[in-house]
């Protein structure tokens, strides 16, 4: 642990989502607007008048359809394509204000800023925010901090400023600015610390920073001294610019209705199986053990609960499509079993390694594994470039009616241009 000067800044997008289908639908700027989970089941993304109308995050669609109703809230489903693609335009953009770089997730990145002067700071800041909000179109918050919990913090009050940006850094009024922030919305706080600190008097972001230390070390556990620690300014949490390769990959989806027949239990884990493979060949990887698992609704009153997953140690590490959806498509007739109603289905790779630990065997030729390499890097560049599934195998279906619900989908694909808005002249 330093001390130091350290400007650390966290880049978070505003209603992430919402923003994404904001950008092809100018119509429902300043509008209220949400996003739904998968099967359009809660509240997953407010825009800032759905916040202001009640809507909370997490809700179950259900419980909000009557504000919905009444106030001509515009709703879509999750179009998970479209933000991935957006998500690199923004992350591509950052990049280029700070090679040390932490991508923390879909929509946040913290940024090394500690070779910019002090005085150039807020000017620079600004810069980014523009920048961002020029070339993707969305429009971001930027708090910064010497350590990233203090980045973050400054994050939450720059969301609620009209300006967007929030310097801790040359701030002589951290305490002033922290006292704002109530210790359930401090990062690293969960939901249980939050409880104990509040009936011992800790009740803001503030209060948690000037805790004497040794009251918390006894109290709580490193991860709560730490956090303490950083609010002062002390470095605890380093950057972590390069991002560590998965050693698991799971795949998995609630089906939009229930599913009862083999064929189409078999569709979904071989479409699952193509995912996960394309995704470590990608990073890649390949796979020795593969988890296939099924289960029907635990809420679903009146009906037997069904839950089961088989595990399979392949014999050749491999990231081969073909050769992983027959094993998955094996496991999954082992543990399927009749007159149940399927909810859920998956796919887990684990044991995963870099491609270049894996040698040729004495059964590469017989394989033809040189041949197969090739035919995935030929899938793999058709489906970049015409679209996810424009080449698949035939156990993953064509019509897919067993697909996840997304009744109020923008079908808005940038990776597809029969998807891509048309403009008319």
């Amino acid at each position: 642990m330093l001390y130091n000067k350290n400007k650390i800044a966290l880049v978070d997008c505003n209603s992430f989502y919402v923003s994404c289908e904001r950008l092809f639908n100018p119509s429902i700027n300043k509008k209220p607007v949400v996003v739904l989970s998968s099967n359009d089941g809660c509240v997953i993304s407010r825009s800032t008048e759905a916040k202001i109308l009640g809507i909370k995050m997490g809700e179950p669609y259900f419980k909000v359809k009557k504000i919905v109703k009444e106030n001509d809230v515009k709703i879509f489903s999750t179009n998970f394509a479209l933000y991935g693609d957006i998500s690199r335009r923004v992350m591509k953009t950052l990049k280029l204000f700070s090679p040390q770089m932490e991508i923390y997730s879909i929509d946040e990145a913290f940024l090394d800023l500690s070779s910019v002067k002090n005085k150039n700071l807020l000017e620079h800041i600004h810069k980014i925010r523009k920048t961002v909000l020029q070339w993707t179109g969305i429009p971001t918050s930027i708090g910064i901090g010497t350590t990233k919990t203090l980045s973050k913090a400054a994050n939450y009050i720059a969301k609620k400023e009209k300006s967007g940006v929030i310097d801790l850094v040359n701030s002589n009024k951290i305490d002033e600015l922290l006292s704002k922030i109530k210790i359930n919305d401090v990062w690293g706080v969960g939901r249980q610390l939050t409880k104990f600190y509040i009936k011992n008097g800790i009740n803001t972001a503030c209060d948690l920073k000037n805790m004497h230390n040794g009251w918390i070390k006894k109290n709580t556990s490193v991860f709560g001294s730490r956090t303490a620690m950083e609010l002062r300014g002390i470095t605890c949490i380093s950057l972590e610019p390069h991002e560590e390769k998965r050693k698991n990959c799971c795949v998995s989806r609630s089906f939009g209705k229930k599913v009862t027949k083999l064929e189409e239990l078999k569709e979904s884990i071989a479409t699952h199986c193509l995912n996960a493979a394309e995704k470590i060949r990608n990073d890649n990887q390949t796979v020795k053990k593969i988890t296939v698992f099924i289960r029907t609704s635990p809420f679903h009153m009146g009906k037997n609960y069904y839950s089961n997953s088989k595990d399979i140690d392949l014999p050749i590490r491999t990231n081969d499509s073909i050769t992983l959806v027959k094993q998955a498509l094996m496991a999954l007739e082992s543990i399927y079993k009749k007159g149940y109603q399927y909810q859920k289905t998956g796919i887990i790779f684990s044991s995963l390694e870099d491609i270049d630990i894996y040698n040729k065997n004495l059964f590469s030729k017989i394989n033809n594994e040189e041949k197969r390499i090739k035919l995935m890097k030929a899938i793999d560049y058709t489906n970049i470039k015409y679209g996810r599934n424009a080449l698949s195998v035939a156990q993953a279906g064509f019509k897919k009616k067993w697909n996840i619900k997304r009744q109020y989908s923008s079908r808005i694909d940038t990776a597809c241009f029969d998807l891509l808005p048309a403009v008319k002249t």
